[in-house]
């Protein structure tokens, strides 16, 4: 059956009179099937395509470039939106949207400037830094991972963009998906710890969070997958630093999180500050279009990370123009807050370094994104001002924030089961983050209300009520110096220095303690010496809060250190001295309320180490997924002349990747294999019963890792490859059952070809990546 092609009346009526003047009657057979299929064409364009060239057509040159400038919108004060100094920017078309500036109420005002002041009625795009909760603030994404608990974290981003979109913004720059080893960087606070595997299955959850079924609906927000590339490679640790690693270890790494978020949809990139094979990242093509977008398909729009633009010419590749060129060149789109795109493309067009394609391909872009976010049907779709009265910091939205850091402390250590506490007797509460409310959300909380999170000292109150009587001391100050605690007492989180001599603190927290039948100390980072430019080269607890431990240990009360941190911490002498540590990181809005959950055993602790903690700073970068070397040390040893080892310390982590306790135990029956021998694309399928052997119900998340015994290139000695949370009610048997195909032995080789290699297999099963069992198949091809 032919289509019916519908062609317009008025070319229909134009190619009849035509045809009738042809003298030659010879032509129309030619010239009719081009007409029929130039009309067929236009008719078979997408909506979005139709609307986006119709409005591309109209734009100027200034406009098109407009598009492409993402300035910060400053101070805007409602009712004062068209006095602002971005006003008449928006009016003429220079901008194509702006981050950090929020209320439904703001970004009503200044939509309206774009929409009904400025020549083609364009709307803005509004995005902003929502990373772990909006007002209602989650755990930082580091603690969030040790949940290891996937529709958890896509509920926490769902809830993150309901608030989001209802405070008028329709763009995250989330999420953060770089791979970290070295805890000196403070950003790996905002990413999920050091493994590619467990990394893409969350990069995919938030991504998912975010954006929901469809963009089309209003209480979606698009993502943007960030840092491209390698970002958390940064050298020694510090932040902007240079990146330089071999593409193999890009590719089986680093890269696989970012293509997870690519492959679920995010319709943004943002660049990394680093360079890249010696380009910085908003600069190189082969990064930004080579890999991003003929290789992996990116469809979406690349926007640059917070003056990255301009930064290039520190870098040292060239003046504004010449590094904005490059940028365009390069594969980016929108340019944030350097305005060199505004300032330069036009000159840089006139002189053949730019071309006019590749202008209209990143205005296209933008457009493209805009078109998918609805922003042209309806650009006010977002600036509904009754739903920010319903749907932020809801009582739901905080009940889920509570139950969702709960899952995400790690239990580190619990000797002679101090924990969970009775909710009765005396407790002493001491430590500087004790009763610090503002610090609780973490770094990058940049849209919560501290005032309303919730401190450990009263969600204490709040969980035992008048059953147990709390005696508060502060004990120390976050470190001793000053100035450095000044360095972090920024944004809104005081750290609330308090400058009586250290002796006198430590005297009052004791005297404490003594009163008390057990000691909770809250000790550890300020929130801010974690996140974006905080990075520490010391990874310890500082010395003060180890003086004011050592001297609540001296009293002979049982001792539970709660530890706030945004990295993994040498914490080896506490691991050796103080009884019980839980790891609570930064619990965001309930931190309190949820740490006292778990202290008193409502409940059962079920996070995972996401990161290893390393015995001390000299063992950086430690990673469990590490190569063999020539020389490695035999299994259990530590110092052996000649082989791959440290003099001073062992090479094994404080704790393992993986890690994590309960107030219950977990045994792990004999770990089954369907076959030890398999052909081609057959299915392996692993299974291992496990117990709750202990007296209360609790999670365990059983962990399977796969080592490539010989490879054309040297491998790996485990790889995680699966996963599974599971609930055990006490004396409960499970049996966890995992298939694996040739798929999950696949990697990217010397030729950077992603396949799979023949032969041995060790497969591994275990609660973490030290303890566990281990079989051996042979797969042929």
């Amino acid at each position: 059956m032919k289509q019916r092609v519908n062609m317009p009346i008025s070319l229909l009526i134009w190619l009849t009179r035509w045809t009738k003047q042809l003298k030659r009657k010879l032509y129309l057979p030619v010239m009719l099937p081009i007409l029929v299929a130039a009309c067929t064409s236009t008719n078979h364009q997408s909506p979005m395509d139709r609307k986006i060239d119709g409005l591309m057509k109209q734009m100027t040159l200034e406009e098109k470039i407009g598009q492409l400038n993402l300035p910060g919108a400053g101070d805007i004060t409602t009712g004062e939106a068209t006095n602002s100094d971005i006003a008449s920017k928006i009016k003429a078309g220079e901008v194509g949207g702006l981050f950090n500036i929020k209320t439904a109420e703001k970004i009503l005002e200044v939509q309206k400037i774009a929409v009904e002041q400025s020549r083609l009625k364009i709307p803005l795009i509004f995005g902003m830094d929502v990373i772990h909760g909006y007002q209602t603030v989650f755990p930082i994404p580091l603690g969030l991972s040790c949940s290891w608990d996937m529709p958890l974290i896509e509920q926490s981003a769902r809830i993150a963009a309901i608030e989001a979109s209802a405070d008028g913004i329709c763009w995250t720059f989330s999420p953060m998906v770089d791979i970290s080893r070295d805890p000196r960087w403070g950003r790996m606070a905002e990413g999920s710890g050091e493994d590619p595997y467990l990394g893409s299955e969350i990069a995919k959850a938030m991504v998912k969070g975010y954006q929901g079924d469809s963009l089309t609906k209003n209480n979606t927000i698009m993502a943007c997958v960030k840092h491209f590339a390698l970002y958390g490679a940064v050298e020694a640790g510090r932040d902007y630093n240079t990146t330089d690693m071999s593409r193999i270890r890009m590719y089986n790494e680093y890269f696989p999180p970012y293509k997870a978020a690519v492959d679920a949809g995010a319709g943004s990139v943002m660049t990394s500050f680093n360079e890249v094979d010696g380009i910085p990242a908003s600069g190189n093509k082969w990064l930004m279009t080579d890999v991003l977008r003929k290789q992996w398909g990116f469809k979406g729009f690349v926007v640059t990370d917070f003056t990255a633009i301009n930064e290039m010419t520190a870098h040292g590749m060239g003046d504004l123009q010449t590094v904005s060129a490059l940028a365009l060149k390069a594969g980016v789109d929108m340019d944030m807050v350097g305005e060199g795109f505004v300032k330069t493309l036009k000159k840089s067009l006139e002189e053949g370094k730019v071309t006019q394609e590749e202008i209209d391909r990143a205005c296209r872009l933008v457009l493209e994104a805009k078109y998918k976010l609805g922003l042209f049907d309806e650009p006010y779709r977002y600036c509904d001002t009754q739903r920010a009265k319903t749907e932020i910091f809801t009582p739901e939205h905080r009940k889920i924030a509570r139950e969702t850091a709960a899952q995400s402390f790690v239990l580190l250590k619990n000797e002679k089961q101090v924990l969970p506490l009775p909710k009765k007797g005396t407790i002493a509460l001491i430590g500087p983050l004790a009763a610090n409310r503002e610090n609780m959300d973490g770094t990058w909380s940049v849209a919560g209300d501290f005032k309303k999170s919730v401190s450990l000292l009263d969600g204490i109150r709040n969980v035992a009520g008048d059953k147990v009587k709390v005696i508060y001391a502060k004990g120390a100050n976050v470190v001793a110096d000053s100035a450095l605690e000044a360095r972090v007492s920024i944004f809104g989180k005081p750290t609330y220095r308090d400058n009586r001599p250290a002796d006198v603190m430590i005297r009052e927290a004791v005297n404490a303690a003594r009163k008390a039948d057990v000691v909770v100390a809250a000790l550890g980072e300020a929130a801010e010496m974690s996140g974006e430019s905080s990075s520490m080269s010391h990874i310890e607890l500082p010395e003060n809060q180890r003086e004011l431990l050592k001297a609540l240990l001296k009293t002979g009360k049982p001792v539970v250190m709660v530890l706030f941190n945004g990295r993994p911490m040498a914490i080896k002498w506490e691991q050796e001295h103080v009884p019980t540590i839980l790891d609570a990181w930064f619990g965001g809005t309930e931190a309190g309320n949820a740490i006292a959950d778990v202290l008193f055993g409502d409940v059962n602790p079920s996070g995972k180490l996401t990161a290893t903690f390393p015995q001390n700073m000299g063992q950086v970068p430690i990673f469990y997924n590490h190569k063999n070397t020539g020389r490695p040390l035999p299994k259990g040893k530590w110092f052996t002349k000649f082989r791959s080892n440290y003099l001073d310390v062992s090479n094994a982590p404080l704790y393992p990747f993986g890690f994590g306790l309960s107030y219950t135990t977990f045994d792990y029956g004999k770990l089954k294999l369907s076959s030890a021998s398999l052909t081609g694309n057959e299915t392996l399928t692993v299974s291992v019963p496990v117990t709750n052997s202990g007296n209360r119900e609790g999670k365990e998340v059983v962990q399977l890792y796969i080592r490539d015994m010989v490879g054309s290139v040297t491998r790996p000695v485990k790889e995680l490859k699966g996963f599974q949370k599971i609930d055990l009610k006490a004396g409960e048997t499970k049996t966890v059952t995992f298939h694996i195909t040739p798929d999950d032995l696949k990697f990217y080789n010397y030729d950077l070809n992603y396949d799979w290699e023949p032969g041995d297999f060790e497969i591994m099963v275990g609660g973490n990546s030290r303890d566990v069992q281990t079989s051996t198949v042979n797969w042929k091809k």
